[in-house]
């Protein structure tokens, strides 16, 4: 069986769909997967061994400079590409407009959720057969979820496998740590997914404490330049140089665990088995949590704004891109829930972990 995974972006919900690629393989071992995706995080499903191949676009860089674009004959192109092949199911796991237009141009039959269960409304017109998948779940659920019913087989109800254990990450271009060390991703999409640089300079103090190097990742000169100012005080905290995706999980799978606000490499690492603590506040983990066998995630409380899936941090008298929810997680509060899952914590799909209930229950 051959299908087309349309599912064009962005890192943390490209981990997420791994899963039901695991499933679908214990169903049906000869299947194969191609994936249409953004070219920014081709690498991604290349990762689980059942993607044969990737169908690359760019439609971020696209709709910035698309005459040129149409010039080149790139979009012309991807359509060839996308077209050159029959599947015999394609399956839209992204469900706004952008995908469903992929979606439709593929042949075969097309499968995704129905009109309330879509992303976006107008994408449910792009499929052949529709299913009634919840929106109202952790969206690793939802997306085997579909794929069962997409490819006509029962619902597995063992714990999430992600299809990484057995792959060799390449090695990172420069000397790691001799010693234990830790990565911390500071840097998000949303301003105001972010932590404050202070919870973050003690963090790393109380790290090197414990005798542990703390290692900083960035994506673009605005994440480097914060990381560099964070660990500028510290001897035993460095900032990586660029690395590509697949060297950043090499980092992370050595290391001895990773703290994270709500990106995309939270979910890598959490998808690896590191121990993995991630902080939430704009965001809602019950819909959308880092997960994995030894993963927890924090959440804030205090707010009722939260989650707003803003931006932008709006309460009270402040507007501004520091959330202020966040500042309720405490530097300790967040060591502790890391040392937990390094001494063998709770397993399995964690629950949400209010920070400042932590320490009322001793936890």
């Amino acid at each position: 069986m051959n299908v087309l995974i349309v599912k064009l972006t962005s890192m943390g919900d490209l981990v997420q769909a791994l899963p039901a690629l695991s499933d679908a393989k214990k169903a049906f071992p000869n299947i194969t997967f191609d994936w249409a995706v953004d070219e920014s995080f081709a690498e991604i499903p290349l990762w689980h061994p059942t993607v044969r191949r990737t169908l690359t676009t760019a439609h971020r860089r696209w709709r910035a400079t698309l005459a040129q674009v149409w010039k080149r004959g790139e979009l012309g192109q991807f359509v060839k590409d996308l077209r050159s092949s029959h599947y015999d199911v394609v399956i839209d796991a992204q469900t706004n407009w952008k995908s469903a237009l992929v979606t439709r141009l593929a042949r075969g039959r097309k499968h995704g959720p129905d009109r309330c269960s879509v992303s976006e409304w107008v994408a449910h017109l792009a499929y052949n057969k529709h299913h009634a998948i919840s929106r109202d779940q952790l969206a690793i659920d939802r997306w085997r979820q579909l794929f069962a019913q997409a490819l006509n087989y029962p619902l597995p109800s063992t714990p999430p496998d992600f299809g990484l254990s057995a792959r060799q990450w390449p090695e990172a271009p420069f000397e790691l740590p001799a010693s234990p060390y830790l990565v911390f991703v500071q840097n998000a999409s949303w301003p105001n997914k972010r932590w404050a640089d202070e919870h973050w300079c003690q963090l790393i103090e109380r790290a090197g404490e414990q005798g542990y190097e703390v290692l900083l990742p960035w994506g673009s000169a605005g994440e480097k330049a914060q990381a560099e100012q964070i660990a500028g005080a510290y001897g035993h905290c460095r900032v990586l140089p660029r690395l590509s995706l697949g060297e950043i999980a090499g980092v992370l799978v050595k290391s001895a665990g990773a703290v994270c606000v709500d990106t995309g490499l939270a979910h890598v690492a959490a998808a690896l088995d590191v121990p993995t603590v991630t902080l939430y506040g704009a965001t809602d983990p019950h819909l959308i949590a880092a997960t994995g066998s030894r993963a927890r995630h924090l959440q804030t409380r205090g707010f009722a704004c939260t989650p707003c899936y803003k931006q932008r941090c709006d309460t009270g008298d402040y507007s501004g891109e520091i959330a202020q929810c966040m500042k309720t997680i405490t530097a300790e509060e967040v060591w502790r829930a890391l040392e937990v899952l390094q001494g063998g914590g709770q397993s399995g799909v964690a629950e949400p972990l209010i920070a400042s209930d932590m320490f009322l229950n001793g936890r």
